[in-house]
């Protein structure tokens, strides 16, 4: 019965058809006020979505970049403390964001102030070691930085997150609507054909294939950027305890105190 239906009155969509600039095009301008609303939320949603991806994808590659040139120089010798008393600096990395936190807290520890100067490497060779308590207050500093670490590498990921299970519905709200106009319009016109049809099913459709544009590129993005920020908050975490163990050995003394 439809397929009669539809071969029937391909010769009157014809005309429509071929008078129309593309499917989109077409669609977009049998939309109707809701229907163009919809869609300018649409818009809006992909913009803040591809926004996100970007400069996510950006600041990562810069953090890995900066972690590998860190790394290296803090590892190139045996003292802990030699980045930090250079006063080098590798902004956009999360290891040396931990890295200078334990460092001042460790430095306030061993010398009572953090303050970097010229006679802050003879002073530190000359301080007196610290205590295990006074490590674990340097640990927990390293934790708190990597907590706050952790929460700014996932910022911003629920604009991604609401792109991806968000759009699909308001595109099908679109639609529904769209759909529930046309078929009001049918009735009151008090006769049903195709030609009158197909304009208002087609400019219904175009959310929902809108919501899809917005959601899939929005799904892989956060799926690549969650599994990179999760690796990278690993490294951190590794980061930091390979931290606090060198500090251990270099500037903490583990005699009991009865030992006198």
């Amino acid at each position: 019965m439809l397929a009669n239906f539809v071969f029937t009155h391909l010769p009157v969509l014809h005309p429509i058809l071929a008078n129309s600039d593309g499917g989109l095009v077409f669609a977009f301008q049998q939309s109707t006020l809701p229907g163009k609303l919809v869609l300018g939320v649409l818009f809006v949603g992909s913009v803040f979505s591809w926004s996100v991806m970007l400069s996510k994808m950006l600041m990562l590659r810069v953090a890995k970049r900066q972690r590998e040139l860190f790394l290296e120089l803090f590892r190139r010798d045996r003292q802990p403390m030699s980045v930090f008393s250079e006063g080098l600096s590798f902004e956009g990395t999360p290891a040396f964001t931990v890295y200078q936190a334990g460092c001042q807290e460790l430095a306030y520890q061993l010398l009572g102030s953090s303050e970097v100067d010229e006679s802050f490497a003879l002073r530190l060779e000359s301080a007196k070691p610290l205590t295990p308590s006074q490590m674990r207050v340097v640990a927990v500093a390293m934790e708190r930085a990597v907590g706050e670490s952790a929460l700014n590498l996932e910022s911003q990921m629920i604009i991604l997150a609401t792109a991806v299970s968000g759009a699909p519905f308001v595109g099908l709200l679109g639609t529904v609507w769209g759909v529930m106009e046309t078929f009001a319009d049918v009735a009151k016109a008090g006769s049903a054909s195709l030609a009158a049809m197909a304009p208002g099913v087609s400019a219904a459709l175009i959310t929902t294939v809108t919501g899809l544009l917005v959601a899939i590129p929005a799904m892989f993005g956060y799926n690549y950027l969650v599994t990179t920020v999760r690796g990278m908050i690993v490294e951190v975490d590794n980061f930091a305890a390979e931290l606090i163990s060198a500090m251990e050995h270099r500037y903490v003394s583990h005699r009991s105190d009865n030992s006198h």
